[in-house]
This record gives structure tokens, C-alpha cells and sequence, in this order.
């Protein structure tokens, strides 16, 4: 089951990210979700081009992908499959590249 997903973007400075969008699909109070996204964020900017899609963080699987300069995060937990997370991905920025063109 996929938590959350968030729509990243990498700005022009190391630092600087920007939440696009934050989708959460099960119930997280208000504080909780601000500590995830800044947690999370940081770990997946952190990284580097050729290192590994999926992270851990606290009991969950974190996914991710790059497309451009927008990241793509799922928290899933951790019985899911995370070749299936990276398809779920693909399969939603088809859509948007569809509907809005060149995402």
C-alpha cells in the first residue's frame, strides 16, 4: 500500500526544494507530515544519479524516481514491492506527460 507520494522539485541551489504536490493516502496529523516530507526530501536529494531507487525510512520503503528536475517519492510499506512502485511511477508521469504535455 502506497502512504504517500510527493512531487519534488530541485531547485537551482543545493539547499533549495520546492513540495509540487504531497498526496497522502492514509490519515498523518499535520506535524508528522511536515517532519516526513522535510526528512524525506532531504534523503533523496542527497543522493546521487547512480545510487539505488529505494531507501528506508522509519518502518517504511521510500521510492523514488527522477524525471528532469522533479523527483517522485513513495512511502510505501514494507511488504510492497518496489519494482512495482517504480512501474506505478512510470505509468503516472505517462499520464501527466499525456494530459499536460512535456513533464
Amino acid at each position: 500500500m502506497i502512504n504517500y507520494m510527493l512531487l519534488v522539485s530541485r531547485q537551482a541551489t543545493a539547499r533549495a526544494r520546492k513540495v509540487r504536490l504531497a498526496k497522502w493516502y492514509q490519515t498523518t496529523l499535520q506535524k508528522a507530515k511536515v517532519k516526513i516530507v522535510k526528512d524525506v526530501t532531504q534523503l533523496v536529494l542527497a543522493r546521487r544519479t547512480r545510487m539505488c531507487n529505494f531507501l528506508k525510512y522509519k518502518n517504511t520503503k521510500v521510492v523514488y524516481r527522477r524525471y528532469a528536475s522533479l523527483f517522485f517519492v513513495c512511502g510505501i510499506m514494507q511488504s510492497n514491492n518496489e519494482l512495482i512502485t517504480l512501474k506505478i511511477i512510470h505509468r503516472y508521469v505517462e499520464v501527466l506527460n499525456w494530459y499536460f504535455g512535456n513533464v
